[in-house]
């Protein structure tokens, strides 16, 4: 019985981490160069950190539960790392128990782009900021139903917060 009950959980926790983006925090897929940026990959990595380079350019993500905001329960927005844009709000945010930040909606959908991602080995609906082309994150249709439905699953490294005074 134990081991049917660990097999469930260590199942459990597979969907989940996998559910989201990568759990490894390393990227698979490096800059593609159809994508059009605001600014070239050498202009971002003098602006980005390492890590906000990583995800934003390359398409990395961080790990599920090690990240600043997964577990921030806080009043304010979330900025775009890169543009300083307000994208997200706390009274959107969930916990949707994978590890990132999740949230119902952005505040304004024509700041962000649906595009498909096709990479490690799966089809995906890609969040990029409309106005740089930089990647978010994903999302996924799996949110609670009673607000639309939609897991928008964002990386911490691409955003930063503000907390309301």
């Amino acid at each position: 019985m134990r081991k049917s009950i660990l097999a469930i959980l260590t199942l459990c926790l597979l969907v989940t981490v996998i559910g989201c983006q990568q759990s490894t925090g390393q990227q698979l897929k490096k800059y593609d160069p159809k994508r059009k940026m605001s600014k070239t990959p050498a202009e971002w990595k003098k602006i980005l950190t390492p890590n906000q380079y990583n995800i934003m350019v390359e398409s990395g993500t961080e790990p599920p539960f090690r990240n600043a905001y997964h577990d921030n329960h806080e009043k304010g927005v979330y900025v775009s790392a890169a543009t300083g844009e307000v994208l997200f709000t706390s009274d959107d945010k969930y916990d949707s128990g994978t590890g990132w930040p999740s949230f119902v909606k952005p505040v304004d959908a024509k700041k962000v782009e649906i595009v498909k991602d096709n990479s490690d080995g799966m089809t995906r609906d890609e969040v990029i900021e409309t106005s740089t082309g930089l990647h978010l994150g994903h999302v996924f249709d799996d949110g609670p139903a009673d607000r639309g439905g939609k897991r928008y699953c964002m990386n911490s490294g691409a955003l930063k917060f503000i907390k309301k005074p």
